[in-house]
């Protein structure tokens, strides 16, 4: 029968029965019958039919032709044919299906010695890709050979696979490996003898594994791979080494907590022979749409040296970190966020399982954790709670502000028209409110989560009314005027006396502190006036220098603050010299509170500023374009300074100054600094006398600040390429750079180091040869001077500079360091090694120069999340005694 005899698919009919012959299969009425048969007059035989064994659709179909051996009971289909019965479905080449046995057998087609259009056995979620295979209908068994498929990222070849039932097969002569290429692994796991539950587990005997077909010494008498698509609870494997210090170790192992689908619990320990110990937690949490976060408590006691001996000390240093995120979906009107880092100063140079270099550098952690809640409306009013924290670990002084509350109605205009436009200072009047109350805690690390760092919180609170208007002057000059009131509320306040009897009879000056509330009011009121100049000066359009534009914004502004010395009491400090006055001390029961004291002397002054920008109209290289390409040849040149109208001496602030120019795309040259008009005495103090009056100059560079930033790139060679984004990291939040200057700011053993496994359309051609070879290249210079007490020197001058070059698709290295030209040595300098092992991943970092960092680390691992603990790392850790 031929193909064009037949229709392409054909669909059989199968009823249901009850009763199975064990003598004779029953055979499948797959069409009519061509005769038919009439009815007997004998009496109907009292036997009961044969029900048939299938008991669902068969569905089939073959591209050359599908033929019915009706004698033996047997469909043949070939070419692209295939078979499906109820959740099961085979594609192949060539495909028997026998009605006598219930059983569809299934191969490839060999056409000149090329094996094609093998097998493809599909039931449920399971897919099998065999050489051949056999199925039974009616147990639902398998005989598979030369099987591959894939379970939960486990590429699994066996040589014989025979399937039971839907939930266990048992598989000779397997290969288990996380490859791509799952023809030629690079690495494999091989057993002759395997149990295989889909979606759940295997199970195996003697493994071994291989590695580019070579047999290691790596083995286990039995091994257990979980295959669950779900998360899973289990053990992680330790890592293990030995330092110099504190003997051999077992690092990063522990047990992991599926608990949900929204949360997931981890607990890590590190074990030292010498006693040393450090515990982890670390949990992960999301809920979709809604919020997502990580939280990891970290505690280590470290131990140097042996008990008995001078050298021999203890210590624990601990790291709290916390990072809320909600969706921007979830609501609106309110959020909550929270980005946590705090624990001991020095926990990151310290640490014995901390690899991140660049976070030693940062002197630096802080956090923050609040809620805001706008309430819509006419005004709007938006309120928001937090809490901060700032750890300077060189100092080791802490700040808190827990809690921080803060409140503010949007800004009103009480005459606004209620139709058009605001034109004039009436219209333009407004105002808003304005409240904040903070408890602010100062203490040291020592005292860190001990009663004692409340015993002096600061609590206080203060309103604010600022009223502003702004107008037009001559329509060319900007004005606003504005005036602030504001009210200060404490809940205790500290009151100074003079003691003959303190001190043990000395005398002295007692401070009593005064619990309950206390509140000042204080006002100010400020005027500014500005415009913006523009001047063109045109060269003409043959030039290469059309034009260049000058744009000039100056500014005026006058400010008063009157002095509230109401609020100021005094005390009398007695002379011991009987020709000497006693001295009155002035003072205000405000002081040392939370916002201070009130001023008490008048001050008025008059603020000056400028701002330039010099841009150029230059012709353009390409011929075709039709307008001038513009240049920035100057970016903000500001200076400012102001003069004080009621002060009887060194009226004159200051001039600070600072600017960009733009040298090329993507570097600027940025500078800052201060030029004092006033000379200095003897002493170094600054007198009333300009110092080009005193046989100087007209200014005094008092301190200045110059910064170079320049990053370049292979991608910047492309015509259309794209800035790189920062990354966002631990080292970035805590106010380090976030690039590499510093060293890497992720751990080695981070899979985020390397490329996807999903690889583009070109990886077959990269992975011989690399064309592009991509590359960056980043440079920072700084230089401060200082001159304020004329020491003319330069107090900070350094360049650092990192790169990173892909030598292939799968090489990567890379080096910073950096020169100090103040202390005429390398800063810290960091080598890093990558290779992307297709299914492995190994680094190396070296840091040979760089004071306490110096270290090195090794890791080597399988990429895949599934046998993540197979891996090797070794590490020297940085000396701190040094």
């Amino acid at each position: 029968m031929h193909a064009q005899d037949i229709p392409p698919k054909n669909e059989v009919d199968i009823p249901i029965e009850t009763e199975q012959d064990t003598l004779n299969p029953s055979i499948i009425n797959v069409t009519k019958e061509l005769n038919e048969v009439l009815n007997d007059t004998v009496k109907t035989d009292t036997v009961k039919p044969k029900k048939e064994l299938l008991t669902d659709v068969v569905d089939y179909y073959g591209e050359d032709y599908v033929y019915i051996d009706r004698k033996q009971n047997k469909v043949y289909m070939y070419n692209k044919a295939y078979i499906v019965y109820g959740d099961m479905r085979i594609d192949a080449g060539y495909i028997i299906l026998d009605y006598n046995k219930n059983e569809v057998y299934a191969k490839g087609i060999d056409s000149a010695g090329v094996y094609s259009q093998k097998p493809v056995f599909v039931q449920a979620q399971n897919e099998v890709k065999p050489d051949s295979i056999r199925f039974n209908f009616d147990s639902e068994k398998a005989l598979v050979y030369n099987s591959r498929t894939e379970q939960n990222g486990f590429n699994v070849i066996a040589e014989v696979t025979k399937k039971v039932n839907d939930s266990v097969v048992f598989l000779r002569n397997v290969k288990f490996t996380t490859s791509k290429n799952i023809d030629d692994p690079e690495y494999y796991f091989y057993t002759r003898k395997a149990k295989f539950v889909p979606q759940k587990k295997i199970v195996t005997g003697l493994t071994n594994m291989y590695i580019a077909d070579v047999p290691t010494p790596i083995g286990l008498p039995f091994a257990f791979f979980p295959l669950t698509e779900d998360r899973a609870s289990g053990f992680i494997i330790p890592s293990f080494g030995e330092q110099s210090r504190r003997g051999f170790f077992l690092q990063n192992g522990g047990y992991y907590f599926a608990v949900n689908d929204y949360v997931d619990l981890t607990f890590l320990g590190d074990y030292y022979t010498n006693g040393s110990y450090g515990l982890r937690a670390e949990s992960s949490y999301a809920l979709r749409y809604k919020f997502r976060g990580n939280v990891s408590v970290r505690y280590e006691n470290l131990i140097d040296g042996e008990r008995g001996f001078p050298d021999f000390s203890q210590s624990s240093v601990y790291n709290i970190r916390w990072n809320h995120t909600q969706d921007q979906k979830a609501s609106p009107s309110s959020r909550f966020s929270a980005s946590v880092n705090l624990g001991s100063s020095r926990y990151f140079q310290q640490s014995i399982n901390q690899t991140n270099n660049a976070s030693a550098l940062v002197n630096t952690l802080s956090s923050s954790v609040s809620y805001t809640k706008t309430f819509e409306g006419e005004p709007q009013v938006n309120f928001s709670v937090a809490g901060t924290h700032s750890q300077n670990t060189n100092t080791q002084t802490i700040n808190m502000s827990l809690p921080n509350v803060t409140a503010s109605v949007s800004r009103i205009f009480p005459f606004a028209p209620k139709v058009g436009t605001k034109k004039g200072i009436i219209d333009n009047i407004n105002l808003q409110y304005d409240v904040a109350a903070e408890n602010r805690i100062q203490t040291t690390d020592s005292l860190f989560f001990k009663p004692e760092m409340f015993d002096n919180a600061l609590v206080g609170a203060q309103h604010s009314i600022p009223i502003s208007t702004n107008f037009k002057i001559l329509n060319y000059l900007s004005a606003s005027a504005s005036t602030r009131l504001q009210e200060t509320w404490t809940l205790k306040t500290f009151d100074q006396r003079y003691d003959a009897t303190a001190n043990d009879g000395v005398g002295g000056v007692v401070t009593d502190t005064i619990p309950g509330f206390d509140r000042y009011m204080t006002y100010n009121f400020s005027t500014s006036l500005g415009t913006t100049v523009y001047g063109t000066f045109n060269f003409g359009k043959d030039k290469k220098i059309q034009a260049l534009r000058h744009v000039m914004r100056p500014s005026i502004s006058f400010g008063v603050n009157p002095a509230f010395d109401q609020y100021y009491d005094d005390y009398v400090v007695p002379s011991a010299d009987p020709e000497v006055n006693d001295e009155v001390v002035e003072y205000s029961r405000f002081q040392n509170t939370l916002y201070g004291a009130p001023g008490k002397t008048f001050s008025s002054s008059i603020g000056l500023s400028l701002s330039n920008t010099l841009e150029a109209k230059v012709r353009d290289k390409d011929t075709t374009a039709t307008e001038p390409k513009k240049v920035k040849l100057l970016n903000n040149l500001n200076f400012s300074t102001a003069y004080n109208v009621a002060g009887d001496s060194l009226q004159w602030s200051p001039v600070n100054f600072s600017g960009s120019i733009p040298v090329v795309d993507k570097l600027d040259f940025n500078f800052n600094g201060s030029l004092d008009p006033y000379a200095l005495n003897n002493s170094n103090q600054r007198i009333d006398k300009f110092n080009i009056d005193n046989g100087g100059s007209l200014f005094r560079l008092t301190n200045a600040n110059i910064s170079i930033n320049y990053s370049f790139s292979s991608k910047d060679l492309e015509v259309d390429s794209e800035n790189k984004d920062r990354l966002d990291n631990e080292t970035f939040r805590n106010g380090g750079r976030p690039d590499d200057l510093f060293g890497d700011v992720r751990d080695i053993d981070d899979n985020r180091l390397y490329k996807d496994d999903e690889e583009d359309e070109d990886a077959t051609e990269k992975a011989w040869y690399n064309y592009d070879i991509p590359w960056d290249f980043r440079l920072a210079y700084t230089m401060t001077y200082s001159n304020r007490t004329r020491e003319n020197e330069i107090s900070s001058q350094s360049l650092m500079f990192s790169s990173n070059l892909e030598l292939s698709p799968r090489w990567t290295v890379g080096v910073s360091s950096g020169y100090d030209f103040k202390n005429k040595g390398i800063t810290l300098t960091q080598f890093r090694f990558q290779r992307d092992l297709e299914s492995w991943q190994m680094s190396f970092n070296w840091t040979p120069i760089g004071s306490i960092n110096t270290s090195w680390y090794f890791f080597i691992g399988i990429k895949s999340s599934v046998l993540s603990d197979i891996k090797y790392d070794k590490r020297r850790e940085p000396d701190q005694q040094l």
